[in-house]
């Protein structure tokens, strides 16, 4: 089980990939966020409060540097490498000059042929959230190392990292 805390410290508008489902992010900044999800089953189930679209986070349907923040908690392990790497792009591409790219996610040895899964104990600014996440997936190997790379390459540069033993957290500035 992973505990983590999230406080409210986000000024401006935030784009967050994978925002369906449990919608911490939107939970926790409400109009301040703009939530995309591949799946309209995961956006029905993400409370209201913020916006929330049906959208690939390959190809975002928004202007060049439209956000202040772009945030990615939990999304990237659903996706194959290939569409990781274009996701971040995109996310880059979306954020202002000076805008932050936040990536909450998963180190993973293997999700195949066993199943991947993390439990998470949420704190979303005083709001208790209990999740599981999990996929099963050939080459889902991924750590900090390996995002720090991937945004790296699309012009971001690292400025905080926080990991353990299950996961990371990672802020990039554009």
């Amino acid at each position: 089980m992973l505990n983590l805390v999230l406080k409210k410290t986000l000024q401006g508008n935030i784009l967050d990939i994978g925002g369906g489902g449990e919608g911490v992010i939107g939970r926790i900044y409400q109009a301040q966020v703009t939530a995309i999800d591949n799946r309209q089953e995961e956006l029905d189930k993400a409370p209201d409060g913020f916006r929330k679209l049906l959208m690939d986070a390959r190809a975002l349907a928004f202007p060049d540097a439209s956000f202040d923040h772009v945030t990615a908690f939990y999304a990237l392990m659903y996706m194959p490498k290939p569409v990781q790497a274009q996701a971040v792009a995109e996310a880059a591409r979306v954020l202002r000059s000076g805008g932050e790219f936040h990536i909450w996610d998963a180190n993973i040895v293997s999700a195949s042929p066993e199943p991947f899964w993390v439990e998470l104990t949420i704190d979303a600014n005083g709001e208790s959230i209990e999740v599981t996440y999990g996929i099963v997936m050939e080459n889902a190997r991924q750590d900090a190392a390996y995002f720090t790379a991937l945004c790296s390459a699309a012009g971001l540069r690292l400025v905080e990292q926080k990991g353990a033993p299950d996961g990371f957290y990672l802020r990039f500035i554009k």
